[in-house]
């Protein structure tokens, strides 16, 4: 099978598909690793609102995509930045989201994003607001019997005038917590308006704050998710968590060897490229579950160029080519985003995406695939 793509001037030259799609295999109920996939959600294309309005989804296909990860045995960490969640979708909309996951995977394994976007940072001016609104979504996530994912929250970065503030916040919202938490470091490649996160701008004493929130409060503590994109800090940090506490990669660039860990430990993993590689994740720590760790890299280091092309800066859009190879696979009828983001990468970069997505096996439907981004260089004139 081959189709015609452009180059970077547009001269096409024919492309051969050679993947072999991944075999599907269903995670074992108790896996060597705790893999949560961040979940996208499925804008409604028809929607009146325009992109820059109120989000709309599409609840049929967003949940027929969560159906898809806990049938595949993978967690889900929901109402994440993967789902845009301050990037298109608000906090009334990820509360929603939440809900019907709830509602419709009780039994599944589900995290969910708690943090402080309902908030416009420019207007917070103390602690308390900061506090407030944690407290607040932290209620109405428990009411409905969800996990908690404490985000990182830019209204904290305002107001926050050293690393103390940080520690006083987090140790009065864990206070309220019904169960054990995953907290969330999220670098400012993901988001810069959560530049100097922890009270510092550099990473060991930003680190230590983390740490010495964490050693006050192990108890309501489950584990730390980093995404900071530098396997070294992940694993300096994690070397230093007190017993019990876990550390959930979301290096979305060093993600295998991380997982795999050393003899010092690994990483359980939290990640959005585990989005659209659900069906590798799965089957990789299943091997991995069964001891043949060279089966394990096998499957997940070829996707490694791929995940590094989707999150390449400007880190925060890669959502676009979250979106577009759900889209490629069949998981929604359409290329259209929440916000418009389906407009945040040039055509070479989906055509790279598509050729990667191939050779490592994550087309599931080569024909299908094919005949949809035909669909999409045509609107581009190719």
């Amino acid at each position: 099978m081959k189709i015609a793509l452009p180059d970077t001037t547009g001269r096409r030259t024919d492309y051969v598909l050679t993947g072999k799609p991944i075999a599907v295999e269903t995670l074992s109920k108790k896996p060597a690793r705790i893999v949560y996939s961040a979940a996208h959600v499925v804008a409604d294309p028809f929607t009146s609102n325009d992109p820059s309005g109120r989000a709309s989804v599409d609840w049929a296909k967003t949940m027929a995509f969560r159906r898809y990860l806990a049938g595949l045995g993978l967690g889900i960490a929901e109402a994440m930045d993967t789902a845009q969640r301050g990037m298109g979708l608000d906090w009334p909309g990820a509360l929603e989201l939440i809900r019907r996951t709830r509602e419709e995977l009780p039994d599944a394994l589900v995290a969910n994003g708690c943090g402080t976007d309902h908030l416009d940072p420019a207007t917070v001016t103390s602690l308390d607001d900061v506090r407030r609104a944690y407290l607040e979504q932290a209620d109405a996530i428990q009411k409905l019997g969800g996990r908690l994912i404490l985000m990182a929250s830019r209204a904290l970065v305002r107001v926050a005038r050293g690393s103390e503030d940080y520690v006083k916040v987090y140790s009065d919202v864990l206070a309220a917590c019904d169960e054990p938490v995953i907290l969330h470091w999220l670098g400012d490649m993901f988001d810069p308006q959560l530049a100097g996160y922890w009270g510092d701008a550099a990473f060991v004493p930003a680190m230590q704050t983390a740490l010495a929130v964490i050693e006050a409060n192990a108890a309501k503590v489950d584990g730390i998710k980093i995404s900071l994109l530098d396997k070294e800090k992940e694993i300096v940090m994690r070397r230093r968590l007190p017993a019990g506490v876990k550390m959930y990669t979301g290096d979305d660039f060093n993600y295998p060897e991380l997982i795999e860990g050393d003899s010092e430990g690994f990483s359980h993993a939290l990640l959005g490229i585990f989005d659209p590689l659900a069906p590798a994740a799965a089957y990789a720590v299943e091997r991995l579950g069964e001891g043949d760790r060279a089966a394990f890299r096998a499957t997940l280091d070829p996707t490694v160029p791929l995940a590094r092309l989707i999150f390449r800066a400007p880190t925060q859009y890669y959502k676009t080519g979250v979106v577009f190879l759900a889209w490629l696979n069949g998981f929604q009828d359409h290329f259209v985003m929440l916000n418009g983001a389906q407009a945040m990468r040039p055509l070479p970069y989906f055509v790279e995406v598509f050729r990667l997505a191939d050779q490592c096996g994550l087309l599931r439907d080569p024909e299908l695939a094919v005949e949809r981004m035909k669909t999409l260089l045509a609107i581009y004139g190719r």
